[in-house]
Formats: C-alpha cells, sequence, structure tokens
C-alpha cells in the first residue's frame, strides 16, 4: 500500500477509505478462496449454517436458540431446522433452561466437537495443499491477512475454528 501522500491523506485519499478496486479485488479472493475450500469438503460435510451453529456453541459455550441467532444475525426460526437435525444427529443437546422454563439451551456434545475437527480438517488439507507453492513470505502475508480479517469481522476467531482437544 502506499504510504500517506499528504497530511491527513491515506491512500491517496483524505478520508483513509480502501479505493474500491482494492475492496473489489479483496472480495474476489476472498470469494475464490472459500468457494474452493467449500469444495473441498467431501459430500456429507456439516452445511455452512450447522458448523457456524456447532462452532459458536464450541467458542461460547450453551446458549439459547435466540442468543444464538441473534449473534449470527439471523432469525431463530431460520434456524430451527438446523437445531433439529444436530439434536437428532447427536452434535448437540438440547435442554430446558433452569432459570427461564420456557426457553432451551443447547449445548455442543463431544461427538459435535468431533465433527467439527473432522470438517475443518478437510478445509486445511486443501490450504495445506494450495499454500505449498508459496513463499515463507506469501504465506507470512496470508497470516497477517487472516488476522487483520478476523479483527474486520468483529469477534477475533472463526466460528469454525476449531481449538486443540485440550482447550475445551
Amino acid at each position: 500500500m502506499p504510504p500517506s501522500t499528504a497530511a491527513g491523506q491515506v491512500d491517496g485519499r483524505p478520508d483513509g477509505r480502501a479505493e474500491s478496486g482494492d475492496v473489489a479485488e479483496i472480495r474476489r479472493g476472498i470469494t475464490a478462496v472459500a468457494g474452493r475450500m467449500r469444495a473441498s469438503r467431501s459430500a456429507d460435510a456439516l452445511s455452512s449454517n450447522k458448523v457456524v451453529v456447532l462452532g459458536r456453541l464450541l467458542r461460547h459455550g450453551p446458549c439459547t436458540p435466540g442468543e444464538l441467532a441473534a449473534a449470527e444475525h439471523q432469525q431463530p426460526q431460520s434456524l430451527t431446522r438446523v437445531f433439529a437435525e444436530l439434536a437428532r444427529d447427536g452434535l448437540l443437546t438440547r435442554a430446558r433452561d433452569a432459570r427461564d422454563g420456557r426457553q432451551s439451551v443447547l449445548t455442543l456434545t463431544p461427538a459435535g466437537r468431533a465433527a467439527l475437527v473432522r470438517d475443518a480438517a478437510e478445509r486445511d488439507a486443501w490450504l495445506a495443499g494450495a499454500m505449498e507453492s508459496l513463499t515463507e513470505t506469501e504465506r507470512q502475508v496470508l497470516r497477517l491477512a487472516a488476522d487483520l480479517m478476523r479483527r474486520m469481522a468483529g469477534d477475533g476467531a472463526s466460528d469454525a475454528e476449531v481449538p486443540p482437544e485440550n482447550d475445551k
């Protein structure tokens, strides 16, 4: 990126906002990599919504369907079937909330954690192969970009990120 060009200007713009061409190029890159990672997954892999639900439960612990939906900027009704399928498959449990009997609480099961680990391993395998041809400097740039994208996303870590087993 070019350095500041004049007092108060960043990248040639007085407000420091990114150029629309840069924004479009970054969006296309993110979209292309995300698409390739999705395509690398097996036919029986978890859906994106299921990964998001299980990942949020892994990182933030048990919560109500409404809390989870709000955190994901979705309506609870749009995730009802996802919750039911995950419970049916033993990947999460749904129990009555001890504080408010009208609510239920979703909790990740060991099988749910294992499903996330498998899903992440498939995506990681594709990404590792794709990165083999990169130089160390290019890999460092990607690590920096990953940190920046997590920061831009607002919560510091991807919901699909699976911490090591000993970080439960």
